[in-house]
């Protein structure tokens, strides 16, 4: 009797006895608090011929101070109006230098230490780097000069970094373009203590359909609109590096400017009115006007109006022009795309788009450069005769790669591939490319020859590779594929593509990622760059696997399985499944293996790797495949599918011996969130799970979730049956609801968690509702990490590894 009493004032203070608790932030146990805090290896860059460096070392999270600083939240983005920032900006608070690729990094003379960094940019002869600092009234704009190894203030703390970039290198690498708060921007109006003036009214014309995503943080009133105008607004100065500043273009709201490859045109990008209640900023009316570098107006590019209403699908888009960008390979070309469907993806047309140019002075007739069966995804620029375009359809997950001659639109683009975006085994590869004279990168192009570089996932596993493609017969030829054991290769990009130098990266399951040079042409050994060390020692010799098994209806399935530090063989362990449902529209694709044993093993704060320390086996990454074929679309199976993959990875890692097969638990973030409820409401497979910032009820995304693209009204039941709330009273199994209150992801409202708390509540069921204060989609202070890790744990501990047997 005494023993169960204690038992019982152990757990009280865990459930307690009213409805909320009063606890402050705690801290997971040592064994996970020292993984959780180690310290983070530095953000690295180089320039084009890796002989300069920067190093930016940051903390691993941010305080919940910090994200407790002033925000507006304002058609889409999170401002703080007191610095003019992103007000869930990452910041550097350290950076070194190298000059030379075996020299030591070395501080930059005249950079505040401790400073709040970001906004990071090369200049164009790649001998200076520009960024900016946020001190407590604003953003400062700073160069560091690499010939010097010192820095220099440019600005005061005016910078306006609420939309877009703040600022832009000018072509002689000497002066910046900087968008500046204005000097007599008005005073913001105090949303949560104005009168109002009378009610909002929105109004729907009858026939206009606008069918958009729940998008969160939108403009809502007259008073937003006033707020959101003047943090949107900007002067525009050209600031020279001896620190002069002046005034180029008068305020308005811009959002985007580009530099022409010549550097003689700006191209502005700017938010015109009306704006709206429904969508965001990137959907506002808006202008590209094109200007020469005295400020005059050369041609209006593009007039967007309001996009509000667009046909039905994930493959409609606006009519008219679209991604205007500039020729990389022409001194002064733009070019764009143009719907040849009405940007309706269920008319029936032989092209979906139709792609032009126009040249500087841009006074002629645009020219057709070739159209595309699917919709336009990009360009690769070679030369006069030579570029690559993409494009894409998610209906059938299908991309194409065309070659085709810039200058002469009679002679047919060539198909160089047709292939599913989700098929890793098919993947070419991306293009080799290299700065030209305008110091933009264009296709290597090598005696009518192209370079690939590709991860080289296969049925036998990942062999990276470079691949030669020739231009005249389409047919390549393979000069460099990875021998490397019980490592794992990225090549990251070619340096001297005739030398046969790349730069690399290397890792293993316990050897931190590190930069090298290698000459793959000779195979030469690798020249490190870096040599950053694992902070993870305690789990640096865990158990590592990739396991393969099979659904019920023959799919392949796979998952990367650890097993506990103090692992003993013969002995059952509880375990952690960790996933994510992916969608796919043939098996072929949905059963092909992507992990790596030889991956280095990383704890980030969302992992569940953490519990090795703890005695779990954890099967992190499950292959959750969600399969429509033909007509049929992956949710009308969802649940059937879901439960299968569940079973599927239980029974493979029980058939290896390692676990007790009812003390599982199930655990997953976002969509892996509105995963787990499922699974939980589903079947009897699992102990308990972890849901963290999930959607749990889907007639409150009535148009389109994930990959669903019907609405509610088209298909009810698939939204009625994949709604875990609707069938809150089946869930009888213990549940860790985590949400962020300032959640802003699309359809993950932080009213979807307290929502169903409450469903599950009222029915009955084991379930307990963690609010992080501040919290976003992604959770980034350190005490709500901590604390994460810390219910999590207690939550494992309680129902999983001591759960109490019927």
């Amino acid at each position: 009797m005494k023993n169960t009493f204690l038992l019982f004032l152990l757990f009280l203070p865990f459930f307690g006895l009213k409805a909320q608790e009063n606890i402050g932030y705690q801290q997971p146990p040592e064994e996970i608090l020292e993984l959780a805090d180690a310290p983070l290896a530095p953000r690295v860059s180089m320039d084009n011929k890796g002989e300069k460096f920067y190093f930016a070392y940051r903390s691993n999270f941010k305080s919940i101070a910090e994200l407790s600083e002033k925000e507006l939240r304002l058609a889409g983005l999170r401002i703080n109006p007191k610095t003019n920032i992103g007000s869930r900006q990452t910041y550097y608070n350290e950076i070194l230098i190298r000059v030379g690729r075996t020299n030591k990094e070395e501080a930059v003379a005249g950079l505040p230490t401790k400073g709040r960094f970001s906004n990071f940019s090369w200049s164009p002869d790649e001998n200076k780097l520009a960024l900016t600092n946020t001190v407590a009234t604003g953003v400062e704009l700073w160069v560091i000069n690499f010939n010097t190894k010192s820095a220099k203030k440019l600005t005061d703390a005016n910078l306006n970094a609420n939309i877009g970039a703040s600022y832009m290198w000018l072509k002689n690498s000497n002066a910046l373009l900087v968008k500046k708060v204005p000097s007599k921007r008005k005073e913001l109006i105090n949303t949560t203590t104005s009168v109002p003036t009378g009610p909002t009214i929105s109004v729907s014309e009858q026939g206009v359909k606008a069918q958009n995503r729940t998008y969160q943080d939108l403009l809502k009133n007259k008073n937003d609109e006033f707020n959101f105008e003047q943090l949107a607004t900007s002067e525009l100065y050209k600031v020279d590096l001896n620190g002069t500043n002046t005034l180029w273009m008068a305020q308005n709201m811009y959002k985007g400017m580009s530099l022409s490859p010549n550097g003689e045109f700006i191209m502005l990008n700017t938010i015109e009115k009306p704006f709206s209640y429904l969508v965001t900023y990137s959907r506002f009316p808006f202008s590209s006007i094109i200007y020469d570098l005295n400020g005059n107006e050369v041609y209006e590019a593009l007039k967007v109006p309001l996009i509000e209403d667009l046909p039905k699908g994930f493959m409609s888009t606006r009519t008219g022009r679209r991604n205007i960008s500039w020729r990389s390979d022409k001194p002064a070309t733009i070019y764009w795309a143009e719907a040849l469907d009405g940007g309706d993806p269920a008319k029936k047309v032989s092209h979906r788009d139709e792609v032009f140019q126009l040249e500087a002075p841009f006074t002629g007739n645009a020219t057709s450069l070739l159209k595309t069966i699917g919709r336009f995804g990009g360009m690769d620029w070679g030369n006069n005769t030579t570029a690559i375009a993409y494009d894409y359809w998610w209906n059938t997950r299908n991309t194409k790669t065309y070659l085709f001659n810039p200058s002469n639109n009679k002679i047919a683009p060539k198909m160089i591939s047709d292939r599913s975006y989700q098929d890793k085994y098919s993947d070419p590869g991306n293009f080799v490319t290299s700065k030209n004279e305008y110091n933009r990168n264009v296709l290597n192009i090598e005696k009518n020859n192209l370079y690939l570089i590709g991860d080289g996932y296969s049925k036998k596993g990942r062999k990276p590779f470079v691949d030669k493609l020739n231009l005249k017969n389409l047919k390549t030829k393979r000069i460099y594929e990875s021998d490397y054991v019980g490592k794992t290769l990225n090549i990251v990009d070619a340096l001297d593509l005739k030398k046969g130098t790349f730069l690399i990266r290397l890792e293993s399951k316990n050897e931190y990622p590190n930069y090298y040079i290698q000459n793959l042409k000779k195979n030469k050994t690798a020249v490190p760059l870096t040599n950053f060390k694992n902070p993870f020692e305690s789990i640096q010799n865990v158990t590592k696997k990739i396991i393969t098994y099979k659904r019920d209806d023959g799919l392949d399935l796979s998952g990367t399985l650890y097993l506990p530090t103090n692992f003993e063989e013969g002995k059952k362990y509880p375990m952690i499944l960790w996933a994510y449902p992916r969608e796919y529209k043939d098996k072929k694709n949905a059963s092909q293996v992507t992990a790596n044993a030889n991956k280095f093993t990383y704890p980030y704060y969302g992992s569940p790797i953490y519990w090795v320390t703890r005695g779990y086996v954890v099967l992190d990454d499950a292959s959750f495949p969600i399969v429509g074929e033909g007509n049929e679309e992956p949710n009308d199976t969802f649940i059937k599918q879901l439960v299968a993959n569940g079973k599927a990875a239980i029974d493979a890692v029980d058939k290896l011996g390692y676990i007790d097969r009812t003390k599982v638990a199930v655990g997953g973030h976002s969509y892996g969130a509105f995963m787990t409820a499922n699974l939980l409401t589903h079947s009897d497979l699992f102990a308990a799970g972890i849901a963290r910032s999930g959607a749990y009820n889907r007639t409150l995304t009535p148009y389109g979730f994930q990959s669903e693209e019907r609405n509610y009204w088209e298909a009810p039941e698939v939204y009625y049956n994949m709604s875990p709330f609707m069938h809150a009273d089946k869930m009888k199994t213990p549940l860790l609801l985590i949400h962020g209150e300032a959640d802003n992801n699309s359809g993950t409202y932080p009213l979807q968690s307290e929502r169903y708390f409450n469903a599950l509540k009222g029915m009955g069921a084991p379930v307990r509702l963690v609010m992080l204060p501040k919290e976003s989609h992604g959770y980034r202070s350190k005490e709500s990490i901590m604390h994460l890790l810390w219910e999590q744990d207690r939550w494992l501990e309680l129902h999983v590894k001591n759960k109490k047997t019927k």
